[in-house]
């Protein structure tokens, strides 16, 4: 007889752990992603501010699965399904036929009906993001530095993120000690230090998730960095050179987006019932309404949850749910009938600094030092692959010690303006807007 086959659609947090927990189960699976590796995203805001490199928080999903004998990798896109058929089609016009399918796509950011944003603010969800990001950072200090018009360099020194969350808070405490120490001595005409970070937040208060004690310490702990932190600032436009919030309008030329996250469009081609960010409304079993063989998990799914509302998308939440999903499969083989999901809330982390951070693990809340010694050893712990561990464990050290990031690296296309300005390469060589390919004027 044929084995089932369960396509999961993701290698993420929830899609890896559900692969390895099926690899000793009589079935076969199939990991699909439109990346050739996993990320841990937790610690992408670290590319982004140049203290890891990109391979340091990235594993080949292929070497990851290598071992597991009933487990393949194709590297591919879904665009859409059809449940009744039980098949999925992909970018290249190939279907899969599937026993079970596992949705853990995560999701992308939200403009909030304002996608012309997106090229101004980069958000902060895969490599690519990271490493733009980081590239519009330092490029800002190196146009600063031979801009001779003080408001023109004032606006390449002011890096704006708009998003109180978790994210914004870490991006902001890495873009202050950036400014603060990785490039006081690096140059000749402008004092990195005097660099403006500014932190927007449309709620009431930065991290609205933890307690209202570790959200005002978080704050404090932002100030004390130079950071300007502003709540209750609703962004309502964003253009080449400025923000508009709050009746302000701010002149910049680095604008981080950590405001808000939506699914893609692969959950709409279900034709079940989404909350307003396009997350598939589960089951009690992480299931889609009506198709107990299509499992919707991660950030993409939205379970009931009596604290958050929904429960959040963050790591832990998405482990579980892959665990959970493998159980759930291993028990259907066996005719088991399946339990409720329930999630375990071990807490949550926020770092907002070098040495500080803020821990709210079950009924303990606390800061500082011993938070951020949490902080550490969870995300290590959590890291795939030993060499990333490691090399992890070493560029942090490097850091402490030293006040330097080690990935502070300009990469293409860092000329993307040079038939604007006459800058190319970094060769030293000028050209003006008009001269041709290979003709130096």
């Amino acid at each position: 007889m044929t084995r089932p086959r369960v396509v999961i659609v993701g290698g993420g947090f929830a899609g890896l752990y559900l692969a390895r927990g099926l690899e000793d189960q009589p079935v076969d699976v199939t990991l699909l992603d439109r990346q050739n590796h996993h990320l841990f995203q937790p610690m992408l805001y670290q590319v982004a501010t140049a203290a890891l490199a990109p391979n340091d928080i990235a594993s080949p999903i292929r070497s990851i699965l290598s071992r597991q004998k009933n487990a393949e990798v194709i590297m591919g896109e879904a665009v859409s399904i059809r449940p009744a058929d039980q098949k999925l089609r992909l970018a290249d016009g190939s279907v899969i036929d599937y026993d079970y399918l596992v949705i853990a796509v995560g999701t992308r950011h939200s403009y909030f009906g304002h996608n012309d944003w997106e090229p101004l603010a980069p958000g902060l969800k895969n490599l690519e993001d990271a490493e733009e990001i980081r590239r519009r950072v330092l490029l800002s200090f190196e146009r600063a530095e031979r801009e001779r018009d003080p408001a023109k360099r004032h606006a390449h020194l002011t890096f704006v993120v708009v998003g109180g969350g978790p994210t914004g808070v870490e991006v902001a405490g890495a873009l202050a000690e950036i400014r603060r120490y990785a490039l006081r001595r690096d140059f000749r005409r402008i004092d990195p230090r005097e660099a403006t970070v500014m932190l927007l937040e449309g709620g009431l208060r930065i991290l609205p998730s933890y307690p209202k004690e570790l959200s005002e310490r978080a704050k404090r702990e932002l100030r004390r960095l130079g950071v300007e932190v502003r709540e209750e600032t609703m962004v309502s436009d964003i253009r080449p050179g400025s923000v508009a919030a709050g009746g302000w309008t701010i002149p910049t030329q680095t604008v981080v987006w950590a405001a808000g996250n939506m699914a893609g469009p692969l959950t709409r081609s279900l034709g079940v019932p989404l909350d307003p960010a396009g997350r598939v409304i589960v089951e009690p079993d992480c299931t889609v309404p009506g198709h107990p063989e299509v499992f919707v998990l991660g950030d993409v799914a939205a379970f009931p949850d009596h604290r958050y509302g929904h429960l959040p998308g963050i790591c832990p939440v998405a482990i579980q749910m892959g665990q959970y999903a493998a159980r759930a499969i291993a028990g259907d083989l066996e005719r088991r009938p399946r339990r409720p999901f329930t999630y375990w809330d071990k807490g949550q982390l926020a770092v907002i600094g070098r040495g500080h951070a803020v821990a709210d693990i079950w009924r303990l809340q606390f800061g500082g030092f011993a938070a951020w010694l949490v902080w550490i050893f969870v995300h290590i712990f959590f890291l795939i692959g030993f060499r990333n561990r490691v090399m992890v464990m070493l560029e942090w050290a490097w850091s402490y010690f030293t006040y330097q990031r080690g990935a502070r690296l300009i990469t293409w296309p860092w000329n993307a303006g040079a038939r604007r300005t006459g800058i190319t390469g970094n060769t030293g060589e000028h050209r003006s807007a008009d001269a041709g390919p290979g003709r130096a004027s």
